[in-house]
């Protein structure tokens, strides 16, 4: 049997879930093509008419498509469909059913950098209010965190992730200028958005003057692999962990669910961060 995967969002001809999955593929010594679709805003209800004429096993989401994707599938999965948002569908007896990963990936690469950090004891500082700022909000939440924040330029988008709280998490909804007076009183920072990425490194989302050394700060991105963001919280002495380490393990979980296998991604974790230092610019 072959598989036939790709990605869908804009931009993302730079991706490099070809290159995870194509490794996914070899340790389970099976066949398959990943195949990215570039599209701009404009196309994308024809790029998913034309992915549904190809009858694709499965697909990745991305930036700016999340959300977007609700309105074209058969079904949704519960989760995601408390969450609001989709990265992973897949082609079930001539359906597409939807499905988050984000969150579950990014709590995995959390755990496996940093084991010894207590989700019901620590509070975090979550920035963006997107499609994957959902995913892992909740799945905070289902950690039992004490208290998660969410900083975003739209308090709007923000409020609307109040729905995925519990009782057991307190959650405030910051301004950016807020948070980042705030700063000192978190064990976490999460930064979700795509601020920093390719081309746009120089950019950061907010300023990190005045956070904690022993707090943890964390940015999705992870091109280049140290943002902006994580090269300031850094030098300033805080903990970081990088975006590649959640890419790996939400697209592990997306295979899985596409090929009814379980897969060892832990041990792709040093040869993609490798191949990542390789690409970037001297």
């Amino acid at each position: 049997m072959s598989y036939f995967f790709g990605l869908v969002g804009y931009p993302a001809a730079h991706s490099r879930s070809p290159w995870i999955h194509n490794q996914f593929l070899n340790q389970q010594q099976k066949q398959g093509i990943y195949r990215v679709f570039e599209t701009p805003p404009d196309e994308f209800a024809s790029t998913l008419e034309a992915m549904r004429t190809l009858k694709i096993d499965g697909f990745n989401v991305t930036v700016p498509y999340k959300e977007r994707i609700l309105s074209f599938l058969d079904e949704v999965d519960p989760y995601a469909k408390m969450i609001g948002a989709v990265n992973t569908v897949h082609l079930e007896n001539g359906k597409w059913i939807g499905y988050n990963t984000d969150g579950k990936g990014f709590i995995r690469s959390f755990k496996e950098s940093y084991p010894r950090h207590s989700f019901p004891e620590m509070k975090v500082l979550c920035i963006g209010a997107g499609g994957a700022a959902k995913g892992i909000y909740r799945a905070l939440v289902e950690e039992d965190t004490s208290s998660v924040d969410i900083a975003n330029r739209s308090q709007q988008r923000a409020e609307e992730m109040l729905d995925l709280k519990s009782s057991e998490t307190n959650t405030s909804i910051l301004t950016l200028e807020e948070a980042e007076e705030k700063l000192p009183e978190y064990d976490m920072i999460v930064q979700t958005t795509s601020v920093g990425m390719t081309p746009n490194e120089k950019q950061s989302i907010l300023s990190l003057t005045h956070v904690h050394p022993d707090t943890v700060v964390c940015d999705i991105v992870y091109r280049p692999m140290e943002t902006a963001f994580l090269k300031e919280a850094r030098e300033r002495g805080a903990h970081v962990l990088y975006g590649h380490g959640m890419l790996l393990y939400q697209a592990a979980l997306s295979y899985e669910i596409w090929t009814s296998s379980v897969l060892k991604a832990e041990l792709l974790l040093e040869k993609f961060e490798q191949q990542l230092k390789g690409e970037e610019p001297c």
